[in-house]
Protein backbone atom coordinates (compact mmCIF):
# COMPACT_ATOMS: atom_id res chain seq x y z
CA UNK A 1 0.00 0.00 0.00
CA UNK A 2 1.26 3.30 -1.07
CA UNK A 3 2.05 5.76 1.91
CA UNK A 4 0.08 8.95 1.76
CA UNK A 5 2.55 11.94 2.13
CA UNK A 6 2.22 14.56 4.64
CA UNK A 7 2.39 18.62 3.57
CA UNK A 8 5.63 18.45 5.88
CA UNK A 9 6.74 15.99 4.31
CA UNK A 10 6.83 17.38 0.89
CA UNK A 11 7.45 20.71 1.90
CA UNK A 12 10.43 19.03 3.67
CA UNK A 13 11.73 17.40 0.12
CA UNK A 14 10.74 20.92 -1.55
CA UNK A 15 13.13 22.89 0.32
CA UNK A 16 15.64 20.11 0.04
CA UNK A 17 15.49 20.57 -3.97
CA UNK A 18 15.48 24.27 -3.44
CA UNK A 19 11.76 25.16 -3.65
CA UNK A 20 11.06 27.21 -1.00
CA UNK A 21 7.69 28.13 -2.62
CA UNK A 22 4.57 26.61 -3.91
CA UNK A 23 2.47 29.44 -5.66
CA UNK A 24 -0.80 28.56 -7.39
CA UNK A 25 -1.03 31.53 -9.94
CA UNK A 26 -4.12 32.12 -12.62
CA UNK A 27 -2.91 29.78 -15.35
CA UNK A 28 -3.80 29.52 -18.64
CA UNK A 29 -3.14 25.67 -19.68
CA UNK A 30 -3.13 26.98 -23.76
CA UNK A 31 0.34 28.85 -22.78
CA UNK A 32 1.76 31.47 -25.33
CA UNK A 33 -1.40 30.24 -27.76
CA UNK A 34 -3.43 32.27 -24.89
CA UNK A 35 -2.13 35.62 -26.38
CA UNK A 36 -5.25 35.44 -28.62
CA UNK A 37 -7.55 35.37 -25.83
CA UNK A 38 -10.38 37.88 -26.55
CA UNK A 39 -10.22 40.96 -24.65
CA UNK A 40 -11.96 42.24 -21.81
CA UNK A 41 -14.37 44.72 -23.42
CA UNK A 42 -12.95 47.62 -24.51
CA UNK A 43 -9.22 46.54 -24.54
CA UNK A 44 -6.88 45.41 -27.01
CA UNK A 45 -5.16 42.34 -27.05
CA UNK A 46 -0.77 41.25 -26.56
CA UNK A 47 -2.20 39.87 -30.16
CA UNK A 48 -3.61 43.44 -31.49
CA UNK A 49 -0.40 45.08 -29.91
CA UNK A 50 2.36 42.32 -31.65
CA UNK A 51 0.94 43.14 -34.89
CA UNK A 52 1.60 46.86 -35.13
CA UNK A 53 5.04 45.98 -33.41
CA UNK A 54 6.36 43.68 -36.01
CA UNK A 55 5.65 46.37 -38.61
CA UNK A 56 7.10 48.81 -36.16
CA UNK A 57 9.94 51.52 -37.91
CA UNK A 58 9.96 54.05 -35.16
CA UNK A 59 13.18 54.11 -34.23
CA UNK A 60 16.85 52.74 -36.46
CA UNK A 61 17.01 49.52 -34.34
CA UNK A 62 14.87 48.04 -36.83
CA UNK A 63 16.96 48.23 -39.69
CA UNK A 64 18.92 45.65 -37.71
CA UNK A 65 17.07 43.21 -35.99
CA UNK A 66 16.01 39.43 -37.18
CA UNK A 67 13.25 39.13 -35.44
CA UNK A 68 11.04 41.30 -33.31
CA UNK A 69 11.32 40.48 -29.63
CA UNK A 70 7.36 40.97 -28.54
CA UNK A 71 7.39 39.12 -24.92
CA UNK A 72 6.20 35.84 -23.70
CA UNK A 73 4.06 34.17 -21.46
CA UNK A 74 0.30 34.42 -19.93
CA UNK A 75 -1.43 37.03 -20.92
CA UNK A 76 -3.12 36.59 -17.73
CA UNK A 77 -0.05 36.58 -15.83
CA UNK A 78 0.08 37.70 -12.19
CA UNK A 79 3.66 38.43 -12.48
CA UNK A 80 5.55 40.14 -15.15
CA UNK A 81 9.42 40.92 -15.47
CA UNK A 82 11.10 43.47 -17.76
CA UNK A 83 14.00 43.53 -18.72
CA UNK A 84 16.50 46.06 -20.81
CA UNK A 85 16.38 44.77 -24.53
CA UNK A 86 17.02 41.28 -27.22
CA UNK A 87 20.33 39.90 -26.84
CA UNK A 88 22.09 37.78 -29.82
CA UNK A 89 19.99 34.76 -29.28
CA UNK A 90 16.85 36.73 -28.34
CA UNK A 91 17.13 38.42 -32.02
CA UNK A 92 17.58 35.19 -32.98
CA UNK A 93 14.84 32.81 -31.52
CA UNK A 94 12.19 36.33 -31.37
CA UNK A 95 11.85 35.42 -27.67
CA UNK A 96 13.36 37.11 -24.56
CA UNK A 97 16.00 35.53 -22.34
CA UNK A 98 16.59 32.98 -23.93
CA UNK A 99 20.21 32.74 -23.36
CA UNK A 100 22.18 31.72 -20.19
CA UNK A 101 20.70 34.92 -18.24
CA UNK A 102 17.48 33.34 -19.49
CA UNK A 103 18.22 30.02 -17.80
CA UNK A 104 19.25 31.69 -14.28
CA UNK A 105 15.66 34.02 -14.46
CA UNK A 106 13.96 30.78 -15.14
CA UNK A 107 15.51 29.22 -12.08
CA UNK A 108 14.73 32.43 -10.05
CA UNK A 109 10.99 31.91 -11.02
CA UNK A 110 11.31 27.89 -10.35
CA UNK A 111 12.73 28.65 -6.99
CA UNK A 112 9.37 30.62 -5.79
CA UNK A 113 7.12 27.89 -7.07
CA UNK A 114 6.02 29.19 -10.92
CA UNK A 115 7.31 28.41 -13.92
CA UNK A 116 7.67 30.47 -17.15
CA UNK A 117 4.38 30.31 -18.77
CA UNK A 118 3.27 31.57 -15.70
CA UNK A 119 4.79 34.84 -15.94
CA UNK A 120 5.17 37.31 -18.87
CA UNK A 121 8.45 38.31 -19.93
CA UNK A 122 9.54 41.57 -22.04
CA UNK A 123 11.67 44.31 -22.32
CA UNK A 124 11.96 47.59 -22.32
CA UNK A 125 12.67 47.37 -26.73
CA UNK A 126 11.29 45.35 -28.87
CA UNK A 127 14.69 45.02 -31.28
CA UNK A 128 18.35 44.04 -30.72
CA UNK A 129 20.87 47.54 -29.94
CA UNK A 130 23.94 47.08 -31.86
CA UNK A 131 26.83 45.22 -30.07
CA UNK A 132 24.28 44.70 -27.11
CA UNK A 133 24.67 47.99 -25.89
CA UNK A 134 21.87 49.78 -23.85
CA UNK A 135 19.07 51.37 -25.80
CA UNK A 136 19.43 54.52 -26.70
CA UNK A 137 16.85 56.93 -24.32
CA UNK A 138 15.11 57.41 -27.74
CA UNK A 139 15.21 54.29 -28.76
CA UNK A 140 13.55 53.00 -25.42
CA UNK A 141 11.28 56.22 -25.63
CA UNK A 142 9.97 54.88 -29.29
CA UNK A 143 9.23 51.34 -27.70
CA UNK A 144 7.57 52.55 -24.09
CA UNK A 145 4.59 52.92 -25.44
CA UNK A 146 3.84 49.41 -26.99
CA UNK A 147 5.40 48.30 -23.43
CA UNK A 148 2.84 50.04 -21.60
CA UNK A 149 0.18 48.86 -23.47
CA UNK A 150 1.41 45.69 -23.06
CA UNK A 151 0.87 46.28 -19.21
CA UNK A 152 -2.42 47.23 -19.56
CA UNK A 153 -3.92 44.54 -21.31
CA UNK A 154 -2.05 41.57 -18.99
CA UNK A 155 -2.96 43.79 -16.11
CA UNK A 156 -0.61 42.01 -13.73
CA UNK A 157 -0.56 42.58 -9.87
CA UNK A 158 3.14 43.38 -9.50
CA UNK A 159 5.73 44.15 -12.32
CA UNK A 160 9.43 43.26 -11.42
CA UNK A 161 12.29 45.23 -13.23
CA UNK A 162 15.22 43.44 -14.07
CA UNK A 163 18.48 45.79 -14.39
CA UNK A 164 18.68 49.86 -13.87
CA UNK A 165 18.12 50.31 -17.73
CA UNK A 166 14.22 48.97 -17.12
CA UNK A 167 13.94 50.41 -13.58
CA UNK A 168 15.15 53.86 -15.25
CA UNK A 169 13.08 53.95 -18.05
CA UNK A 170 9.80 52.78 -17.30
CA UNK A 171 10.05 54.43 -13.96
CA UNK A 172 10.89 57.88 -15.92
CA UNK A 173 13.80 58.01 -13.18
CA UNK A 174 18.19 58.06 -12.67
CA UNK A 175 17.91 55.71 -9.41
CA UNK A 176 20.96 53.19 -8.89
CA UNK A 177 19.73 49.45 -8.98
CA UNK A 178 22.06 49.18 -5.74
CA UNK A 179 19.91 51.12 -3.64
CA UNK A 180 16.85 50.71 -5.38
CA UNK A 181 16.57 46.93 -6.09
CA UNK A 182 14.28 45.40 -2.99
CA UNK A 183 12.62 48.63 -2.19
CA UNK A 184 8.80 48.30 -4.16
CA UNK A 185 7.74 51.44 -6.35
CA UNK A 186 4.37 52.08 -8.20
CA UNK A 187 3.71 52.19 -11.61
CA UNK A 188 0.03 53.49 -12.59
CA UNK A 189 -1.04 51.35 -9.03
CA UNK A 190 0.87 48.30 -9.75
CA UNK A 191 3.48 47.60 -7.11
CA UNK A 192 6.74 47.43 -9.25
CA UNK A 193 10.24 45.29 -7.74
CA UNK A 194 13.63 46.39 -8.94
CA UNK A 195 15.99 43.86 -8.69
CA UNK A 196 19.44 42.88 -10.46
CA UNK A 197 19.45 41.61 -14.16
CA UNK A 198 20.81 38.20 -14.60
CA UNK A 199 23.49 39.45 -16.84
CA UNK A 200 24.37 40.91 -13.95
CA UNK A 201 24.80 38.12 -11.21
CA UNK A 202 26.76 35.92 -14.27
CA UNK A 203 29.18 38.38 -13.62
CA UNK A 204 28.87 38.73 -9.57
CA UNK A 205 27.68 35.94 -8.63
CA UNK A 206 27.97 36.58 -5.08
CA UNK A 207 25.39 39.10 -5.30
CA UNK A 208 22.60 36.40 -6.29
CA UNK A 209 21.76 36.52 -2.85
CA UNK A 210 20.32 39.49 -2.86
CA UNK A 211 18.23 38.77 -5.93
CA UNK A 212 16.84 35.72 -4.09
CA UNK A 213 15.66 37.83 -1.28
CA UNK A 214 13.98 40.09 -3.75
CA UNK A 215 12.42 37.12 -5.19
CA UNK A 216 11.06 36.16 -1.62
CA UNK A 217 9.18 39.69 -1.47
CA UNK A 218 7.97 38.70 -4.68
CA UNK A 219 6.56 35.04 -3.61
CA UNK A 220 5.31 36.99 -0.47
CA UNK A 221 3.36 39.36 -2.21
CA UNK A 222 1.97 36.79 -4.27
CA UNK A 223 0.95 34.74 -1.35
CA UNK A 224 -1.24 37.73 0.52
CA UNK A 225 -3.22 38.75 -2.84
Amino acid sequence: MTKRLSRNMVAAYLREIGIDYVLVPARDPRGAEAETLPAREGEETLEDIRKEVVACRRCPLCSGRTNVVFGVGNPRARLMFVGEGPGVEEDRQGEPFVGAAGRLLTKWIQRIGMVRQDVYIANIVKCRPPGNRAPLPEEAAACLPYLRRQIRAIRPEILCTLGAVALNHLLGNNDRITRARGNWRDLDGIPVLPTYHPAYILRNATREHEVLADFDLLAQRLRSG
